[in-house]
């Protein structure tokens, strides 16, 4: 599934069909919203896709390759960079519920039972990002254990049910604190 080719009208049917699931959800978004909101027949979206499970799982891979290659950017390449810094930016990135990771997040929640493929694509790049959480954990503070970085997902998404169930209220910087000056 690395190697994902797709044509440019199909790439911007994925890009249109991400924000529709990030904001209306991937239950109330069918393919005939798709092809409407993207302006092309249904048999050139099942020719491109084959199906809406099949089209979700692409969705899924195009953001997930997006959003780790932000997270490789933050790791790997900001030289100079502290592992807090480098950790608070990761926390930031992720929790932005208009971000990149928002629409994996939603799909753990809203595609398990219907969709499991591409449930498993969100699955495994939580996976992946525990691994990248624990990197920069694990230079902060040695005796950092990889539950400390399942305990950084698990704040990060607690970050985003707290940011969606307020009135506006963003103080992702204070759980933030909390967490990097307890450690």
């Amino acid at each position: 599934m690395q190697n994902l080719m797709l044509s440019s009208r199909a790439i911007q049917v994925v890009n249109k069909s991400i924000y529709l699931f990030h904001y209306f959800g991937f239950h109330t978004v069918g393919v005939d919203r798709i092809v409407k909101e993207c302006q092309i027949p249904k048999a050139t979206f099942y020719n491109y896709f084959h199906s809406k499970e099949r089209f979700i799982e692409i969705c899924l891979i195009v953001q997930k390759e997006r959003l780790k290659e932000k997270v490789v950017s933050i790791a790997e390449y900001e030289q100079g960079t502290s592992a807090k810094d480098k950790l608070k930016s990761l926390y930031l990135l992720h929790t932005d519920v208009d971000g990149l990771y928002y629409l994996l997040f939603k799909a753990i929640f809203e595609i398990k039972l219907t969709y499991l493929k591409a449930y498993q694509t969100a699955i495994k790049y939580r996976t992946w990002l525990i691994n990248e959480i624990y990197s920069q954990l694990i230079k902060l503070k040695t005796d950092a254990t990889f539950q400390d970085a399942k305990l950084f997902l698990y704040m990060i998404e607690g970050t985003i049910f707290q940011l969606l169930s307020s009135d506006g209220v963003d103080e992702r910087e204070k759980v933030l604190d909390c967490f990097l000056n307890a450690k």
